[in-house]
Formats: structure tokens, sequence, C-alpha cells
């Protein structure tokens, strides 16, 4: 299996912090954000990884090289312009292969055992991650029910950004910018999407003030 992190977002809500560096390569805890999640994916026997990067995309590439020092094969996908999470992994589908793969949010922190998805077996089109709903989003994303994921129902949970997809979920999709959620919406209403609610921990690292609160957790 083969892993692919998001990390081509401009970080708006990171700014001025992300106006010279990429938001994966934020440090905390004394490594960058996206560091966490190469070392845990080789741990999880991930080596195979996909990276796609947009703003000050170069840096990243320039950070990490080739992951030889993480014991990781890193393989770029740029987009210069970025693609939304759609469009990201549709362009990157030639890196990851036929089989189902594993996508995480470059802009998240969480100990989920990645271990346990890289055993899964896909049954439909995806497998979502699903966590407690933060302050900053309590109304959540998506309904579990049954390991059934729906975008309808209650209680909602939150989507984590950690994710199993089978590249079919894009066979009818085109080149361009387009987000992920409307696939994941239809492949639901056809029964094909299942999850699981990992009440572990987790932060969307999305702003200075989440950045700083995971900086004081891993102290």
């Amino acid at each position: 299996m083969r892993a692919m992190i998001l990390a081509a977002g401009r970080g708006e809500r990171m700014r001025p912090l992300t106006d010279s560096i990429p938001k994966p390569l934020l440090k905390v805890g004394g490594q960058c954000l996206i560091e966490y999640h190469i070392k845990r994916l080789v741990m999880a026997g991930l080596r195979e990884i996909v990276i796609n990067h947009a703003h000050l995309g170069e840096q990243i590439e320039q950070t990490l090289g080739n992951g030889q020092t993480y014991g990781a094969d890193l393989r770029y996908s740029p987009e210069g312009i970025a693609l939304e999470t759609g469009g990201g992994i549709y362009k990157a589908l030639p890196l990851l292969g036929k089989a189902p793969f594993l996508v995480i949010n470059g802009d998240v922190w969480c100990d989920y055992p990645l271990n346990q998805l890289c055993h899964h077996s896909l049954t439909g089109l995806a497998h979502l991650i699903l966590v407690n709903n933060p302050a900053h989003h309590p109304k959540g994303d998506f309904c579990l029910i049954n390991n059934r994921i729906s975008q309808n129902g209650t209680p909602r949970l939150t989507f984590s950004g950690i994710g199993l997809y089978h590249p079919d979920l894009f066979k009818d999709c085109q080149a361009g910018a387009f987000p992920l959620a409307p696939l994941l919406i239809k492949a639901m209403q056809a029964g094909l999407v299942s999850g699981e609610h990992y009440q572990g921990e987790w932060i969307d690292v999305g702003t200075p003030d989440r950045l700083e609160r995971l900086e004081q957790m891993l102290k």
C-alpha cells in the first residue's frame, strides 16, 4: 500500500507564519509537522509516500529530499496552483498505483495507529476516520451508523483528514481543481463509504493558536 500526504494548502489562517514557509514545514515539538506523518507512516510499514505541494513547494522538496533520512521513498506531485483535495489526489493517481491507498491531511496531528488502515479490507470506495467534534467545528461532518458513513443523521462526527481510498472513487473525474467532499457524498449515497470513530488525540493545526496548543501538548 502507498500513502499520500496532502501538503498543497496555502495556510491562509496561519499567516503571517506561512508567508515565507509552507504550512507542512512549520515546526512543533522540535520537528516539522509533515515529519510526524512521514515517520508514523514508515513505522506502519508505508514507505512509498507521495506528497503534493503548491505554495512554496520547492521548500518541501529541499527539506525532505528523497526520504532516505526517514527510511521512506518520497515522490512529489507539484501543482503550481493548488488543485484542492480531490484534484490533488486525482493528479497524483499515477504515483499511487491501482490498489487502495492511504491519504492524510498535512495539517492535522493525530496518534491514530496507521497500521490498522494498512490491514483494513476495503469493501467500498473509501474508509474514513472520524473524531469527536472540536470546539471550532461543533456541528461535525458526517454520521456513522453500523460502520457506514452518511451525510445525514445524528450524532455527527468530524472527518479527521485520514482515509483509505480506492482509485475508482475518482474514475469519472477530470484534471483540474475540485473538492473531495462531493465524491465522498456520492459514494456514501451508494453505501460505499465505511468508517470508524477514533477517540484518541487529534488536532486540526490550522491556526497559530492550535499550533501553540499542540506545542504545549507535546511538551
